[in-house]
């Protein structure tokens, strides 16, 4: 798939949202946001989307395919199926459970990932901190990582943001702005924090202190 492509899948299902106040996983706030929590529930053009990501990634002997849980395991799924189809042997989709600040592969899928050629894949990077986390982790225990495949990079994140993965693609590279709280002219002019994308529920509860 081209990015205009990509774009124009996003764009239909209604996942690019711009002219809003946004807070980012980051805890960063902007204007724009790809919520790839509008693509998932169609399947065929995840399907399409994550072939995409798959055939980036066809000659490099990819055995297992990790995500960030929760989204990315549908990221995961996909493009394991698809890399199985292309390469004619069987990828696994697997992916890591949040723990604490960080990420820990259980359910006995650090017995699959020892010793062999791992894709990491993720939805959207704006910082690049949660990809990086599942990338150290699955080093951590054997793995290793062939790379990191994901739909958009949104702030140019670079593999030396990502512990120098050897292999990074994107299927949509946009740059949008992003802000501290402190920094933040949409704060400062009392635009509404979106409370339905994002994290501009939890933001708001903590500042009421509801939230640790």
């Amino acid at each position: 798939m081209t990015e205009a492509e990509v774009l124009e899948v996003l764009g239909r299902v209604g996942a690019v949202i711009t002219n809003s106040h946004i807070v980012y996983t980051s805890g960063k706030h902007g204007t724009a946001y790809v919520n790839k929590d509008a693509v998932y529930p169609h399947t065929v053009e995840t399907s399409r989307l994550c072939r995409a990501i798959a055939e980036q990634f066809a000659d490099d002997k990819v055995r297992v395919v990790i995500a960030p849980a929760v989204g990315g395991v549908i990221l995961s799924q996909w493009t394991a199926h698809h890399l199985t189809l292309i390469t004619g042997q069987e990828v696994l989709g697997v992916y890591a459970d949040k723990e604490g600040d960080g990420f820990a592969i259980r359910r006995g899928y650090d017995k699959l990932i020892q010793g062999r050629n791992v894709l990491v894949v993720e939805d959207v990077l704006t910082t690049g901190g949660l990809a990086r986390k599942v990338i150290e982790v699955t080093r951590a225990i054997g793995g290793n990582v062939a790379g990191l495949g994901v739909l958009c990079n949104r702030r140019g994140v670079t593999p030396e943001d990502l512990a120098y993965v050897p292999k990074l693609v994107s299927l949509v590279d946009v740059t949008m702005d992003a802000w501290n709280e402190a920094d933040c002219p949409l704060c400062a002019q009392g635009v509404p924090i979106n409370t339905d994308i994002g994290k501009g529920r939890e933001f708001l509860l903590r500042r009421l202190g509801a939230l640790p």
